[in-house]
């Protein structure tokens, strides 16, 4: 059997597994209109897909995941609960010179259900364990909404917090706003005497001395962002205690109860976590109902950060430690947020995951 014939029967026993779990099948076209994911992610999603120009429907992307899809049709044709199973190539461009795949099959997993969010992550989470068990995968877990919980609770303004917030999924942007927010790194000599200009000429001063304008924005964007810069630059640094815990938070790596026994010390000085803990822990215990073993399964606060960035709460991967140069094996997660998004009003919790057949058969015919 050829590696793709073998790759194809693979991806084929996994959508079966997922079928017999009572997931019902659904297909995305592969051109995405662009304009939904360019909304979605802005400009960045353009290095990691295939765009291409329909003279009819506009610009368009070569489908580079299936839950943007799948959520869009569940938002206009599904009801509830209900659970979706998909198979089928995704594209993703790569760095040059890289040796990742461009093109590679995805089985996937989505289950829908406000009744108990909780429940539904230990289920999707359970049955990726029992589909990938016989290879030896090493689980990680997560929860992104502990860190946007605790990016909610830092006493600075609402504008600070929505760029921590927008960055969380780009660990590098997000660790350089932060230091910039603590004042633990210089801010740039020509900036701060630009936001010098500003506080003591105004912003319109400022622009009209600057010459004429070059680029697409306009005098109106330069104007705001000016002043957005100016109120930036006078609010408060945040507090050294407060930064501390946040870096304590992103570098928590321990057994999901020891995580949890952690947060909830820092809780007591940070209320605002209480409820993302309160979800963390009816997830554990969902989590020990469906079988898996709590007290052993890793907990990383920044695991996901770099990879998921829809997913807006509880995120997991299976990883092959044998392997360090393959990619995660499957990764999944809580993504209400997108829900929200793509449904123009109407919102359903959400959570679901995807395998990468071709992982999968790689490591099978290492065991053979």
């Amino acid at each position: 059997m050829s590696d793709k014939l073998a790759v194809r029967a693979e991806a084929e026993r996994l959508f079966a597994f997922f079928k017999a779990g009572g997931a019902e099948p659904v297909d995305a076209d592969l051109l995405q209109p662009a304009g939904t994911l360019l909304d979605l992610y802005g400009e960045d999603i353009r290095a990691r897909a295939y765009v291409t120009q329909d003279p009819d429907a506009g610009e368009m992307m070569l489908r580079p995941d299936f839950t943007v899809p799948v959520v869009q049709t569940h938002m206009r044709e599904g009801g509830e609960p209900a659970r979706y199973t998909y198979m089928g190539e995704v594209f993703r461009k790569q760095q040059s010179g890289s040796d990742r795949a461009r093109e590679y099959l995805q089985v996937g997993y989505e289950v829908f259900d406000r009744e108990n969010p909780e429940t539904a992550d230990a289920e999707v989470f359970a049955l990726f364990a029992e589909a990938l068990s016989p290879l030896g995968l090493r689980a990680a877990t997560g929860d992104i909404g502990v860190l946007k919980a605790a990016v909610g609770c830092l006493s600075t303004t609402e504008r600070r917090k929505a760029a921590l917030m927008r960055h969380i999924w780009r660990p590098r942007r997000f660790r350089a706003l932060l230091d910039r927010f603590t004042g633990r790194v210089a801010t740039d000599p020509l900036r701060l005497a630009t936001l010098a200009m500003v506080a003591q000429d105004g912003a319109e001063a400022v622009l009209e001395r600057a010459g004429p304008r070059i680029g697409q924005r306009s005098a109106g964007d330069v104007l705001r962002r000016l002043n957005a810069l100016a109120e930036d630059a006078a609010a408060p640094a945040i507090g050294r205690a407060e930064a501390e815990v946040l870096d304590t938070i992103l570098s928590l790596r321990e057994t999901l109860p020891n995580a949890r026994n952690q947060l909830r010390d820092i809780a007591v000085d940070l209320p605002g976590l209480t409820p993302a803990l309160e979800r963390m822990e009816r997830r554990m215990e969902a989590l020990a109902q469906a079988g898996v073993d709590v007290a052993g399964l890793p907990f990383e606060a920044s695991f996901g950060r770099t990879t998921m960035e829809y997913y807006d709460g509880f995120v997991f991967g299976f990883l092959a430690e044998a392997r360090p140069d393959l990619p995660p094996v499957a990764t999944g997660g809580r993504y209400d947020a997108l829900t929200r998004v793509l449904g123009r009003g109407a919102e359903i919790p959400a959570v679901g995951g995807v395998i990468r057949p071709g992982l999968v058969q790689i490591l099978r015919e290492g065991l053979a």
